[in-house]
C-alpha cells in the first residue's frame, strides 16, 4: 500500500509542456525547475527538481532529456531518473514515465515498457478543447525481486478555462486543465488508485500548479 500511495502523490508532480518548441523553457540546456509537494494541510512533504540536458534539434523535431531528483521534506535525495520529451511541428510530447515520479522510474530499472507512450500538448490550445488521452504500461521488477505490472491511464482531459496563477517562482497566465487518472500496480490482483486532477498550464513554460485529492504541487523556483 505504501508504494501505491507514493505512485499517486508523485503522479501529480510531473510536468507538462507547451506549444512553442524553440522558446519553451524545457527545451533549453541546463534550465532547472523546483517543484514543491504539499499535503492538504499545507505541510511540505517533498520536492522534485528537474534539470534539462542534451537538447537536440533535427528538422521539425526537438528532443530533450529531463533529469529528475526527488527530495524528502528534509532535503535528502531519495531517487534520481531521466525521461525524454520531444516537440514535433509544434506538438509537445511528454514521456509518460514522468507521471510516475523518479522513485517509481528508478524501480523500472532496465525493464522495457510494452509500448512507447507520450502525452501530447498541441499548439494553439483554447478553452473548451478536449485533449488526447494517454496510457502507459510496463513490467516492473521491485527491489525485493518481485515482478509486477504497472498501468497508468490519463483520460477525459479538458481545458476548462484560463486563470492567472501566482507561485513563489512568479505569475503566469494559465490554462486550467482537468483530467482523471488511474494507476494500477498488479502483483497478483491489481489495486486501482483513481484521482481527479486539476493542473494550471502556462504556454511557453509548462504546468506551474496541480491539485489532486490530498496532494498539491507548485513551482517554487526556476533557474
Amino acid at each position: 500500500m505504501k508504494i501505491l500511495l507514493s505512485f499517486v502523490l508523485l503522479l501529480f508532480c510531473s510536468y507538462s509542456f507547451s506549444q512553442s518548441c524553440d522558446g519553451f523553457y524545457y527545451f533549453k540546456n541546463n534550465k532547472k525547475v523546483e517543484v514543491t509537494i504539499t499535503n492538504k494541510k499545507g505541510k511540505i512533504t517533498g520536492k522534485n527538481v528537474y534539470t534539462v540536458s542534451d537538447v537536440k534539434k533535427s528538422g521539425a523535431t526537438v528532443t530533450a532529456n529531463v533529469n529528475s531528483e526527488l527530495l524528502d521534506d528534509e532535503g535528502k535525495s531519495i531517487a534520481k531518473s531521466t525521461s525524454t520529451m520531444k516537440c514535433i511541428s509544434g506538438v509537445v510530447m511528454v514521456d509518460m514515465k514522468m507521471f510516475l515520479g523518479p522513485a517509481q522510474q528508478q524501480q523500472l530499472g532496465s525493464a522495457s515498457a510494452s509500448s512507447e507512450a507520450y502525452l501530447g500538448y498541441p499548439a494553439n490550445m483554447k478553452v473548451g478543447d478536449a485533449l488526447e488521452d494517454g496510457q502507459f504500461n510496463s513490467d516492473i521488477k521491485m527491489q525485493s525481486g518481485i515482478n509486477a505490472h504497472l498501468e497508468v491511464e490519463i483520460k477525459n482531459r479538458k481545458i476548462e478555462g484560463k486563470e492567472s496563477v501566482t507561485t513563489p517562482a512568479g505569475t503566469w497566465d494559465c490554462f486550467k486543465i482537468t483530467y482523471h487518472s488511474k494507476v494500477v500496480v498488479k502483483i497478483g490482483i491489481g489495486i486501482p488508485i483513481n484521482a481527479n486532477v486539476t493542473e494550471w498550464y502556462a504556454s511557453g513554460f509548462g504546468v506551474v500548479k496541480t491539485e489532486a485529492n490530498s496532494a498539491k504541487t507548485e513551482v517554487t523556483s526556476i533557474q
